[in-house]
């Protein structure tokens, strides 16, 4: 087990740590790197402080874009929500009900697009903007659809740094402006500088990376998740768009699976211990302050050892034992423990989890910045609405 200031992480016990990733990750943490850069505390932002400060006191704010311009976004929002007074609202798909909703109680729009002319935000950008709501926008400077929108609203832009990919963006503008609206301190989240000089947080990432990297060549593929903590599944599906878009490419990559616990014992979990053996998992949990205690007088008598427990008591027993099981069946596994929910904690897991897939691409000799397949559905698309 390895304490990395408020994280516990147990490493896959396979394979010995390579040399080979060891020296690509101290190559990596050198480059001249816009995405590493945008980790660290001396990043300058493009906003202007003084300009951002009128919006701060807004309680209700909506959030449009999609994927790595919102996700990261809504981890934070998730993941921090006992921390944030205000209400944040996130239109990244095309849902009819939630735009009603939003229309009545927005205050302020924050839409975001690196490009400046993702389909799916221009569409919902132009049904929710109206006059009696502010908007800042975040994107690119160049000409494009939403910068002239910007525009002709006479509305706040932010320049988006454009050599920062939106899925690793979020301790960029595109995360770090939302989290100052939501009353988050951005100098906790960057926590890079500090972070390389700590030795278990590089030995776990070559670790994670090496185990990977052998898994992959015994066709162990899928990369499942297994989410202890409701207040982590947006991170975990920000993870899932990393892994994925970062590394599937030349008939490679890892399949990342979000699934949700305890719930998924009653579904999934048979195929996890006895199905195909092409998976290795992520074991994530967070301890919580909180927990509602489980009523001690209504309990029969054969359930009696369930007294004075609460709900995190027994979501705890059933992580270490599922993780028991899993290791009587030598199926791989690594795990996380989260024992404090704050801005430092979660900057540190958004720094572990870029690293690791950057390293990963450069290890299976995979780009890890671009994706030339997306743009193939958002082309036909353009033909299909042009065409009909």
């Amino acid at each position: 087990m390895t304490q990395i200031e408020n994280i516990k992480i147990k490493n896959f016990y396979k394979t010995k740590p390579s040399k080979k990733i060891k020296s690509l990750l101290n190559k990596l943490i050198l480059e001249d790197n816009h995405i590493i850069k945008s980790l660290k505390k001396t990043y300058k932002d493009s906003w202007n402080i003084k300009k951002i400060q009128k919006y701060r006191n807004l309680t209700n704010i909506t959030l449009v874009g999609m994927g790595g311009s919102i996700m990261g976004s809504k981890s934070i929002y998730s993941f921090l929500r006992n921390k944030i007074k205000k209400n944040f609202f996130f239109l990244d798909n095309f849902e009819n009900t939630k735009i009603k909703e939003i229309k009545k109680k927005s205050k302020l729009n924050l839409i975001i697009s690196k490009s400046g002319n993702t389909l799916e935000t221009i569409v919902n950008s132009n049904v929710i903007v109206n006059k009696k709501v502010k908007n800042i926008f975040i994107t690119e400077n160049n000409k494009s659809y939403l910068r002239s929108l910007a525009t002709k609203l006479k509305s706040e832009v932010i320049d988006h740094n454009n050599f920062i990919g939106g899925r690793y963006s979020v301790l960029s503008e595109v995360g770090m402006l939302p989290a100052i609206l939501m009353g988050l301190k951005v100098d906790k989240f960057r926590k890079f500088n500090q972070l390389i000089k700590n030795n278990f947080f590089l030995n776990s990432i070559v670790n994670s990376v090496s185990n990977t990297i052998s898994l992959t060549k015994k066709n162990k593929s899928n990369s499942v998740i297994l989410n202890y903590d409701e207040h982590s599944s947006d991170l975990f599906y920000w993870y899932q768009q990393l892994i994925a878009e970062s590394l599937g490419k030349k008939n490679k990559g890892i399949f990342p699976v979000v699934s949700k616990m305890p719930q998924d014992n009653h579904s999934l979990m048979q195929f996890y211990l006895d199905g195909a053996k092409n998976n290795f998992y992520t074991f994530f949990f967070t301890k919580e302050i909180f927990s509602q205690k489980i009523k001690s007088q209504g309990l029969l008598e054969s359930r009696i050892y369930l007294k004075n427990k609460n709900l995190q008591n027994v979501l705890y027993e059933q992580f270490l034992a599922t993780q028991n099981v899993f290791k009587k069946k030598n199926i791989p596994f690594r795990s996380f423990v989260i024992e404090k929910r704050d801005e430092s904690t979660l900057g540190t897991l958004f720094t572990y989890f870029i690293l690791e897939t950057i390293l990963l691409g450069k290890a299976l000799k995979i780009n890890p910045y671009n994706q030339p397949s997306v743009e193939l559905i958002k082309k036909e698309t353009k033909k299909r609405l042009i065409k009909n």
